[in-house]
């Protein structure tokens, strides 16, 4: 067994690719194999991976920073993947230390890392579930988080790993179901509408690792926030979604080949 090391539980391949470990790797974090970095180099041969996931983080802490300043004080990431600098609890606690969080994702080395971060964190939760099973999700972050009251849902890069035939947007509604009302949906999503010919062969690439991606169109993504309203400024690339400057958004923004989008539930 290829990099082996003591805080791999028991049971993972790390000869096949994980995308949470690609996205580690990307991120420059350390909790990746060679099999993962091997196939994060093959995807930057192809495509702008490294800047992908980097204003896809960069995304994500912009949103949670406006659903805390907003009053949001609880928020369920889903698929949080590896913890890396500028987690979500990290950013939420800069507006209001009191937030819980509760990281939610099937990836074990994903969970196991967060545990050993989380020492000593009494409102951050891991936790080791299949986001496709909505109702066993809220319930065991029902322990932790009232559902009573809103919560950010955090859905950011992970739903192209859900295939059409898992159908994420009757997943999505669940969740969305369970959320009271003020509470938000901040989701992203790649997308083929930018670069298709790099996606395919991104997608061809993907193929070969522990999930597959199913890039979707805008409209697609317009379809996974029903039931919320879409705030300002819509669904558009990450590094549109409310820039703190200019130079944020770049010359190009659609080579970030992800949507996003927040949604409120009314």
């Amino acid at each position: 067994m290829v990099d082996r090391v003591s805080w791999v539980p028991e049971g993972v391949n790390v000869d096949v690719p994980s995308s949470a470990r690609i996205y580690d790797y990307l991120l420059g974090g350390g909790h990746n194999f060679e099999a993962d970095r091997a196939t994060a180099e093959a995807l930057i041969k192809v495509l702008p991976v490294r800047g992908m996931a980097r204003l896809n983080r960069a995304y994500l802490r912009r949103a949670v920073l406006e659903l805390a300043a907003l009053g949001i004080r609880q928020f369920l990431d889903l698929g949080s993947g590896i913890p890396t600098v500028g987690n979500v609890h990290e950013v939420a606690h800069e507006v209001a230390p009191e937030a819980k969080v509760v990281y939610v994702d099937f990836e074990p080395v994903a969970i196991t890392h967060a545990e050993l971060m989380l020492a000593g964190e009494p409102n951050v939760t891991a936790l080791l579930a299949d986001l496709r099973e909505p109702e066993k999700v809220v319930a065991q972050a029902a322990q932790h988080l009232d559902f009573s009251q809103p919560i950010g849902l955090l859905v950011v890069g992970v739903l192209q790993f859900i295939p059409d035939s898992d159908d994420p947007w009757g997943v999505l509604s669940r969740y969305v179901e369970s959320l009271s009302s003020g509470s938000y949906l901040a989701l992203s999503h790649f997308t083929a509408d930018s670069m298709p010919a790099a996606m395919a062969a991104g997608e061809e690439i993907f193929a070969k690792t522990a999930e597959p991606i199913t890039p979707r169109t805008q409209a697609q993504v317009a379809d996974m926030l029903a039931g919320t309203e879409i705030v300002e400024p819509g669904i558009v690339f990450t590094p549109q979604w409310r820039p703190e400057t200019p130079e944020d958004v770049g010359d190009e923004p659609s080579k970030a080949n992800l949507y996003a989008a927040v949604g409120r539930k009314p």
